[in-house]
């Protein structure tokens, strides 16, 4: 029964982030024009699957204030609230 319990307690678990890989929130999918799952490991364009979803969100936030230069993604990023850039970050790095 005890292992009956881990199994249900892991699909429990799991759940979220197979949704969370599987349904890109509003704004994701757009993206991977420029950061791409197979940009080069030397690209100025650094690839987001998979990447820590809070060095994401951190990256946008800077973006949005003007505290990290960009060439557009401080226009992007001020296009997406908080809470949209958090679920985009997350499902981000739920892909591999």
């Amino acid at each position: 029964m005890k292992a009956m319990s881990a199994i249900a307690l892991g699909a429990l678990v799991l759940s979220p982030v197979a949704a969370i890989a599987a349904d890109p929130p509003p704004g994701a999918t757009s993206c991977s024009g420029c950061h791409g799952s197979n940009a080069a490991a030397d690209s100025p364009i650094p690839k987001l699957h998979g990447r820590d979803a809070g060095e994401t969100l951190a990256a946008m936030v800077a973006f949005r204030s003007g505290e990290r230069p960009a060439t557009v993604m401080d226009r992007i990023a001020k296009g997406f609230s908080d809470d949209e850039t958090r679920l985009i970050a997350d499902w981000l790095a739920a892909q591999k």
